[in-house]
């Protein structure tokens, strides 16, 4: 099989973005008196969408959808404004994007994250990479369906069976594998090898430049 794009989820795969979602989501919780947790929690708080980050931060006797709301605007004023500060790209990420580029593959990023955060962090880490950048606009759509990475295939005018789907959580290859895409899962990210092995991964990689050798 010759495959012709490789599409990324972001964070986990390309940045490592948990200091920033980590510290503004304890902002909001200390600013509402609520328990803060540490970075390494928000490794298992992340992957479904900020909103979804946010009611998994929340202590249970505030779990209400009212409250999540609250706290998700209040979290996403802070996070706008400090997405990139400690948000940077894993190590061999750009090099990489290099390499895929220079092969000819159409590149592309579908991530859980408002799409205007997507675009935001994506654009401005990796200038002029991907055909295209696509976060979350519809609740409904969101990763595991794979509608919206079904409407970037053919938008690529790629098969499905064509596109390496690269991510670092369940939620990353069960989207593979139900748009019928090869699943890579990644160890670097915010979730286990195993968690990646029981939903679907065809594939896991160490590092970045491994990726070249499943081309």
């Amino acid at each position: 099989m010759k495959y012709k794009a490789v599409f990324f989820d972001l964070d986990g795969t390309l940045v490592n973005s948990l200091q920033d979602i980590g510290q503004a989501t304890n902002t909001v919780l200390t600013n509402n008196k609520y328990p803060t947790h540490s970075y390494e929690a928000y490794n298992f708080f992340v992957g479904s969408g900020l909103r979804t980050t946010v009611a998994r931060a929340l202590p249970e006797k505030a779990i209400t959808e009212v409250e999540i709301d609250r706290c998700y605007q209040e979290m996403m004023a802070i996070y706008s404004k400090d997405c990139t500060q400690s948000t940077i790209p894993y190590n061999g990420i750009v090099e990489l994007l290099d390499n895929l580029k220079a092969k000819g593959l159409k590149l592309a990023v579908l991530s859980n994250k408002s799409d205007v955060l997507t675009k935001k962090i994506a654009s401005e880490i990796f200038p002029n990479y991907f055909e295209i950048i696509q976060g979350l606009s519809v609740e409904n759509l969101k990763k595991p369906n794979p509608t919206v990475a079904l409407q970037m295939a053919q938008q690529l005018g790629i098969q499905p069976n064509e596109i390496l789907y690269v991510g670092d959580s369940g939620v990353d290859m069960e989207t593979a594998v139900n748009a019928e895409f090869c699943a890579v899962g990644v160890l670097w990210g915010f979730r286990p090898k195993e968690e990646l092995e029981v939903t679907g991964a065809q594939s896991l990689i160490s590092h970045p430049s491994e990726i070249l050798a499943l081309l």
